[in-house]
């Protein structure tokens, strides 16, 4: 949610950013004045409540003669009093409708256009140059006895998939070393609910452009999210944080459900894109004036991750009409997959400054103990999908994979091997 008090005081920073975005300017000048004449709407209540009192004071010590007038006046006055305070009421839920459908302010610096308008900030690593023809990682995994998208259709349909073997204890080391750096780096770790309710999801930004990718639970009245960010998000809503613990850095793993709506007939085949799977996802409250360099700090660890894994990759910084709702700046890492001779996103982190705050009340006192509005980010430390990457970067001439070093503690072997199956 942006603030009405900023757009009013810098209207054209909220057109510059529609127009990075790609979307409409004039939401501006209907805010405005929808805002305006809100006020205006209060402050004909409160005038006319303010008069009503004094007219009411005025009805006990008044003469006689005089006491049936007032008596009609503060009669009259209470019922345009309470079509004022209607119609302010009216304004304000057109206005705060109004402002939820508005995504944040991009951040200064974002680049313009579109999903293919991002720029490269960075390239590590060289892809390799295989002197065989790569498989890709479905087929090296039904080789190792490591992932069943077969099965996973029978049991639950397309798009979902078994990882079993050594598949579920890659999958699991993955997480298990996520963790772990999150740790050492001063996170909390959390396994957050995985079932939220409606003002959770709404809070976050997820129930706009973004609902049909969310699954819904009517009869209950919940929804299952696509990224721990969301009920992380819900952790401190209508608290008041303590501003000296800022940040504070929060680490969860949790199962993911998105529909993928819109998707068909995109990457069907193997784990790039699914209904379910496995995430590790940080989380951060923070001082506004801190958010720009946490949100550096979360890319670094995004980085840090990859060089553990030994994969080629960049980083992209994403146009802002590739923005979700609530990111007013986004870091994209991207591996290298031999199969497909591109790359593919793997990580994701976003400032989304105060826009989820103000919609979930996440506050903090400032040195003069106001309260205000905290900043939040979230970013990807790993999640199934990196599996595509380690097996088809690390694979050999036999079907058989390497396992990264910094991986083989938590695996339990140096070399994923076919089972012949």
């Amino acid at each position: 949610m942006i603030d009405l008090r900023a757009l009013r005081e810098d209207p054209d920073r909220l057109r510059v950013s529609q127009r990075v975005r790609g979307e409409d300017e004039s939401v501006v000048d209907r805010l405005l004045d929808m805002d305006s004449r809100r006020r205006t709407a209060l402050a004909r209540f409160e005038s006319l409540r303010a008069e009503q009192k004094n007219v009411g004071k005025s009805v006990s010590s008044a003469a006689p003669e005089e006491r049936e007038e007032l008596l009609a006046k503060a009669k009259a006055l209470s019922a345009e009093v309470k079509e004022a305070e209607a119609e302010a009421e009216r304004l304000g839920e057109e206005l705060d409708q109004l402002v939820a459908e508005v995504p944040n302010l991009v951040e200064e610096g974002a680049p313009e256009g579109g999903v293919d308008d991002f720029t490269v900030m960075d390239e590590i690593g060289t892809p390799r140059a295989f002197d065989f023809t790569p498989r890709d990682h479905l087929e090296l995994g039904e080789k190792l006895g490591a992932i069943d998208t077969e099965r996973g259709a029978k049991v639950s349909g397309a798009r979902f998939y078994f990882l079993t073997g050594v598949g579920a204890m890659l999958e699991l080391g993955l997480l298990n070393l996520a963790m772990q750096q999150a740790v050492a780096n001063g996170f909390t770790p959390t396994v957050p609910p995985v079932l939220v309710k409606p003002e959770t999801m709404e809070g976050t930004g997820f129930l706009g452009a973004h609902a049909a990718e969310v699954y819904h639970l009517p009869a209950d009245d919940l929804y299952l999210v696509g990224t721990s960010e969301v009920p992380l998000a819900g952790y401190h809503a209508d608290e008041i944080l303590a501003a000296d613990a800022l940040p504070h850095r929060y680490i969860g793993w949790s199962t993911c459900f998105r529909r993928e709506a819109g998707s068909y007939g995109k990457d069907t085949r193997g784990i790039i894109r699914v209904h379910q799977f496995n995430k590790v996802e940080m989380f951060v409250y923070a001082h506004p004036d801190q958010a720009h360099e946490e949100h550096l700090r979360l890319l670094a660890w995004e980085r840090e991750m990859l060089d553990k894994l030994e994969l080629p990759y960049r980083v992209v910084d994403i146009a802002g009409g590739d923005l979700g709702t609530s990111a007013a700046r986004k870091y994209d890492c991207e591996a290298w997959i031999p199969s497909q001779q591109r790359y593919r996103e793997l990580t994701s982190t976003s400032n989304c400054t105060d826009f989820q705050a103000r919609r979930l009340n996440i506050r903090y006192r400032d040195e003069a103990g106001k309260p205000r509005f905290a900043a939040t980010l979230n970013g990807t430390l790993a999640t199934t999908r990196w599996i595509v990457a380690i097996l088809e970067n690390h694979q050999q001439a036999d079907g058989s994979v390497i396992v990264p070093e910094a991986l083989r503690p938590f695996v339990g072997r140096e070399v994923l091997e076919p089972t012949g199956m």
